[in-house]
Parts: structure tokens; sequence; C-alpha cells
């Protein structure tokens, strides 16, 4: 896929941005009102990380935001796990830190920064957990660095579990989805709303098909792939090392 991504948001524009939306992010039912179904990809995503692992005792979760995918696999298992988060945004972090730790959890590590140039430990962690991130990368080589990155990091039998903004490989197709999800937007705020999503995706997002997305897991090593949900532009799934 060649495209142009000069006027894409850089890395600060990205961080800035979620730094001025902490509250919104901080909500597990509302926190992700623009992201269709929402609610239910965060339930199987955790759910499919407890039920493909022997025992979670690493999660690592990049793109963290205020915490809600972490905190929802937390309320899931029955022991007290490592936590380590990592995101562009300090606020989003501290506040992520703040609510795992309300849960009786001090067993948190945060990391402020780019999950691809952290240093983490390879081969270290059960669960990954990548929720609206993925689709801030932009060319193949990106794409397939950042695949590889997370295969390594995870133990044998680990698992990476993601929901994102996905697009389509057919044209027609793209159009077709992309009405369908302006139609929900419009449904939520009206057709202002819509607009001002549809215009920070344009400026922020880079969303691949999941079926590119699949293959890139496969050809990173993954020996299982499992898609979970998708409606219209939106996906749920993940894979097993």
């Amino acid at each position: 896929m060649n495209c142009d991504f000069s006027k894409k948001s850089t890395v600060e524009e990205i961080k800035e941005r979620f730094d001025n939306d902490v509250e919104r992010f901080s909500n597990l039912q509302t926190g992700q009102s623009a992201t269709i179904d929402a609610p239910l990809a965060m339930e199987l995503i955790t759910g499919a990380a407890l039920a493909s692992a022997r025992r979670i005792e690493r999660i690592l979760d990049i793109g963290c935001g205020a915490g809600n995918n972490t905190i929802k696999l937390l309320g899931k298992l029955g022991n007290v796990p490592h936590c380590t988060l990592v995101d562009l945004s300090p606020r989003m972090l501290e506040r992520a830190k703040e609510r795992i730790s309300a849960l009786g959890n001090d067993n948190v590590e945060t990391i402020c920064g780019d999950f691809r140039n952290a240093a983490l430990e390879e081969n270290s962690y059960d669960v990954i957990l990548a929720a609206a991130v993925l689709h801030h990368l932009r060319g193949d080589d990106d794409w397939e660095s950042a695949f590889k990155k997370i295969f390594s990091l995870l133990k044998p039998g680990g698992s990476v579990w993601i929901t994102d903004l996905v697009s389509h490989e057919n044209d027609g197709i793209q159009q077709m989805m992309w009405e369908r999800y302006g139609e929900y937007l419009a449904s939520l705020g009206g057709a202002e709303y819509r607009d001002k999503v549809f215009a920070y995706i344009e400026k922020e997002d880079s969303p691949r098909p999941l079926t590119y997305q699949l293959e890139l897991l496969k050809s990173a090593g993954f020996s299982t792939v499992e898609v979970l949900h998708k409606n219209s532009c939106f996906a749920a799934f993940g894979a097993v090392k």
C-alpha cells in the first residue's frame, strides 16, 4: 500500500490530542462511543485473553489510554498480575495507574512513549492488549516491524488481542462501510459530530484491512489467529504465539 503519510498527525500531535481527552476515555461504557460495539469488543478481547491462557501473570497494554481494557481483564482474573502500561500521553498513564491501583493492584509499571521504541523485555508477557492504537501505524515496514515486536514480547503460548478501526480491500465495500459508519455517528450526535470524527480520522489514522493484519500476524510467527467480531469499520481479533 503506497500512500502519502506526510499530512498525517505526528506522534507528538497524537499525544497532545489524547492528553486533552482523559476524562472521556475514563469510562468503561462510554469512553469509546465513536467506536461501534466498543463494550462488546472489550468484553471479547479480554475474554479471549483469559480463555486462551494457562495463567496470566504479566499483562502489557500498548496505547493503554485510561486503562479500560486492562481494568476489564483484571476483573476476570483470580490473581493479581504485573501490568505494564504504555502510552504516549502522561496524563492517560497517570489516570490508568490510579484506576488500576484503586482495584487493589499496585503491581503497575508505566512507560510514557511509543511501544515501538520502548525497552520492553522479550518473551516476558502472557497477554498483550492493543485497543484503538495500531491504526496509527503508517507504511508497510511500520506495520510489519510492530507486529514482529509484539510477537517477540510474548511468552510462548502468550497472546495478543486487538480491537481497532479497519479499512477494506475493495473500494466499493470501503465506501459502503464508511457510509454506514457515518450513519452511526450521525445517530449519536448529528452531522456535526459525524464530520468532526471523520476529520480527525482523516488527519490522524491510517487503518489497514482486517485481512492484511491477519496475514501479518501469521507472517510474524503466530501459530493461530482468531477473529472475534467485526461490524462495519471495526474489528476485534487476535493471535496466539
